[in-house]
């Protein structure tokens, strides 16, 4: 997929000194890019019995929502505490300098839902990992989760593989962080 990869910039320092910030906005203003992204998805998803994608707030959403139309499932947006309107099931999970909180309705999920997991990009895993369990938590099988961008050398991929049992599909990877 190095049309994909091709089409993301980067952004050296962002959002600090001696992060390679890998912008995927460039892509989605490429007609060409965005296109094929969601088709890789859609290509590699249709026929596998995924009952709704979930998207991981804010670029989870951008890929995630036209992915659930395309297979014709219903999106359970992930988002951060405090932003949904109804009862909620939330999950804590570590950042680099403290914690946070996503939470999801709790009414999104059935037991035996098969849910694809879906955001922009995989570092360390962190928010991911955590993602998966409050889905687990309810029920929900989650079968695979879906980026465009990889970053092996964080780990994260081969974390959610190992702890959880999720495999990750990625269209690209990058070296380093």
């Amino acid at each position: 997929m190095s049309i994909v990869k091709s089409k993301i910039r980067t952004i050296p320092d962002y959002p600090r000194k001696g992060i390679m910030f890998r912008d995927i906005t460039s892509l989605l203003l490429d007609p060409e890019g965005l296109a094929l992204t969601i088709g890789t998805f859609v290509d590699r998803y249709t026929g596998k019995g995924i009952t709704k994608v979930a998207g991981i707030e804010a670029r989870g959403f951008i890929i995630g929502a036209p992915l659930a139309f395309q297979l014709g499932v219903g999106f359970i947006p992930i988002r951060k505490k405090g932003k949904l309107p109804s009862e909620t099931v939330s999950q804590e999970y570590d950042l680099e300098y403290g914690k946070d909180v996503i939470e999801i309705h709790k009414d999104s999920v059935v037991p035996g839902d098969r849910i694809l997991l879906m955001d922009d990009l995989i570092a360390t895993g962190g928010t991911m990992i955590a993602a998966a369990q409050l889905l687990q938590k309810l029920g929900a099988e989650v079968p695979e989760a879906g980026v465009i961008i990889d970053l092996p050398d964080l780990g994260g991929a081969t974390k959610l593989s190992k702890d959880l049992g999720v495999n990750v599909f990625s269209i690209c990877e990058f070296e380093g962080h």
